[in-house]
């Protein structure tokens, strides 16, 4: 059973998202609230294995309650919700740690696959987050930038190409599967990762590892 924190202030959007996710056997939303105040004071009281965030919040705002949820729990992931799609706002929450993103007018079943992905461990970006973050990722290269020193890649072959999967959006079950190698492997593999890389989830490593082209873009 996966247990989710809701927070989102619009009421009527609230309760349709409760009654929804209510019918999946595999999901219980085990507490709610209005703002991301309450939301902080909540996952520090309740267990939880994912929280579903909406980023318009009153008080101090979605992006602020996902930065100080993460400080207080790094594992805990978190799925926003929000109504917008611009490249500022995408950063931001890689920033804050957020592990997925999602609009607010996907289908309930992409919405039950995304909370079912982050809370095994995956990340999960809405496509036009996806666009957005590569296109920025790819953006033509800096006059000085010729002029730098080329990157020396501090990952193993083996490391790179669990990256590249998990850039994919791969479990570790699945990246496990498709390298043949024990599931076990495959998250030592990612604590080196995280090391190298100086990062504190796999989210944060694949953007850096996209900014630092130590794995292909695409």
């Amino acid at each position: 059973m996966i247990k989710i924190l809701l927070v989102e202030d619009d009421e009527l959007f609230r309760l349709g998202l409760r009654v929804r996710l209510q019918q999946e056997p595999e999901l219980e939303i085990v507490a709610e609230a209005e703002d991301g105040e309450t939301a902080i004071e909540l996952v520090k009281q309740t267990l939880v294995d994912v929280v579903l965030l909406d980023v318009g919040l009153p008080g101090i705002g979605g992006i602020e309650a996902c930065r100080q949820i993460k400080q207080q729990n790094p594992l805990l992931p978190i799925l926003v919700l929000t109504s917008h799609s611009q490249k500022p706002l995408i950063t931001r929450l890689i920033e804050a740690g957020a592990q997925g993103y999602c609009l607010k007018g996907i289908a309930a079943e992409k919405l039950v696959l995304a909370l079912r992905s982050v809370a095994a461990g995956a990340s999960w970006w809405d496509a036009t987050a996806t666009q957005e973050i590569r296109s920025s990722l790819s953006s033509e290269p800096s006059e000085i930038e010729p002029q730098t020193k080329p990157v020396v890649n501090p990952l193993t072959v083996r490391e790179q190409e669990i990256l590249t999967l998990l850039a994919a959006g791969k479990t570790n079950q699945e990246i496990a599967q498709e390298l043949y190698i024990a599931p076990g492997t495959v998250r030592v593999h990612i604590h080196a990762i995280l090391q190298k890389l100086e990062v504190s989830d796999r989210t944060q490593a694949v953007v850096v590892a996209f900014q630092k082209r130590l794995i292909k873009n695409g």
